[in-house]
């Protein structure tokens, strides 16, 4: 066996994946609902409420049709040319919001965003399917890690320039400039999959050419109801949640302490800063137990979480001016470790059909823990931000003792 030339391969579809996957973080840096959009949207006029679809959209939107979707990506024999497929409709998709930010006002221009960022975000289901089953037919365990890890640090440096080029733009600048800025991250999606073109899998054998029989509803209630691995791992997943939804009420309690967090740049350059910094430290710490890594960026979250409450009912005013924005970039830093290390355990913890079929499933159950999660984050808000972040803190508490309690199934690295 030829390990040289196979090692050459693994190395030039490592290399594809990182730069495919990075410039797709780009474009959702860029057309993105808790920054960007919400910016566009002040300025032209939209209702808020139009404000309040875009994130449950983008995240559960591209996570409820997964399981769907896995018998029709499980009948193709290219995974490859799904996730093409699924970035290029990324890439028409925003830049009909592109179009929009251009031509629309109020209503008309939310009511459009809205439509194109669900389409979108169906399209991003079916590349999230696909490039995780790519990435475990062509990228051995023990790697797999540092390529997403990677490709998450290329989308944090490229999103530092877009951040700190946005800080210079005034507030008076013309539309055209953000319609420009929409088009540029469509065309990295396109630019995307021409990159991805080139990966080159394993020819597959024997699967089914059609997906009749397939009842996807039945198969995943099947998979939750036998497979306790994945049940535990949806579990942990779910608790994992307080790095994605405690940074809004950062920013909220940033503002009740007398700081501003609200200008677009800055929130660009933390999450890119985050991106950059924790994607190749988080890419290896999850190739050597991606469970430990998520189960301490998770702990991480919530105590800082915990102090940032602190700072704002105790600490004076001058203390919180450096002390809110640390913590927002923390918190984005832990979120990175979390999205690495629960992406490599997910490709990790099984092989073939079955890792496509687990992907899909744990995918659609997620997209309904965000909705449900996400719906009790904002009762809670009610009371109080303060309240609401020592909520999402308890929750990351106990997603350390559930992460702690996974079968350790990487390990690849000494």
């Amino acid at each position: 066996m030829d390990t040289t030339g196979s090692d050459a391969l693994e190395s030039r579809n490592a290399r594809r994946f990182i730069w495919a996957n990075g410039l797709q973080g780009v474009g959702d840096q860029v057309v993105a609902g808790k920054t960007v959009l919400p910016w566009v949207f002040t300025a032209a006029g939209v209702p808020a409420v139009f404000t309040a679809f875009l994130v449950p959209i983008r995240e559960a939107g591209s996570m409820l049709p997964q399981a769907a979707l896995t018998p029709w990506v499980a009948s193709a024999k290219s995974r490859t040319r799904l996730w093409i497929i699924g970035s290029l409709g990324q890439a028409l998709a925003a830049a009909a919001i592109a179009v929009a930010a251009l031509l629309l006002d109020g209503i008309a221009l939310g009511s459009a965003v809205v439509l194109f960022l669900a389409i979108q975000a169906v399209f991003r289901a079916l590349c999230s399917i696909a490039g995780k089953d790519v990435q475990g037919r062509t990228i051995s365990k023990g790697r797999r890690g540092e390529v997403t890890g990677r490709a998450t640090a290329l989308t944090g440096a490229a999103t530092l320039v877009i951040g700190f080029g946005l800080s210079a733009v005034p507030d008076s600048a013309p539309r055209w400039v953000v319609a420009a800025l929409l088009g540029g991250g469509a065309a990295t999606w396109a630019f995307a999959a021409i990159v991805f073109a080139g990966v080159r899998e394993p020819v597959a054998k024997g699967r089914p050419s059609s997906t009749d029989g397939h009842n996807w509803l039945a198969e995943t209630l099947a998979l939750l109801r036998e497979d306790r691995k994945v049940r535990s791992f949806l579990l942990v997943r779910s608790l994992m949640l307080v790095t994605a939804l405690s940074t809004p009420f950062i920013v909220v309690l940033a503002h009740e302490s007398g700081q501003d967090l609200t200008g677009l740049g800055a929130f660009v350059v933390a999450s890119g800063g985050a991106s950059l910094l924790g994607g190749r430290v988080s890419g290896w710490w999850s190739d050597v137990s991606s469970k430990q890594a998520m189960a301490w960026s998770a702990g991480a979250a919530s105590v800082v979480l915990v102090i940032l409450v602190a700072s704002a009912r105790w600490a004076s005013s001058s203390v919180n001016a450096w002390v809110m924005p640390l913590g927002f970039f923390l918190v984005n830093l832990a979120h990175t470790t979390v999205r690495v290390s629960r992406k490599t355990y997910l490709v990790d913890m099984a092989e073939g059909d079955r890792r496509t079929l687990i992907t899909g499933a744990s995918n659609t159950v997620m997209g309904v823990v965000l909705l449900v999660v996400g719906g009790l984050s904002s009762l809670v808000s009610t009371i109080g931000t303060q309240e609401t972040l020592v909520f999402l803190a308890a929750l990351g508490a106990a997603g350390v003792v559930g992460a702690g309690r996974l079968e350790d199934v990487s390990g690849g690295r000494g």
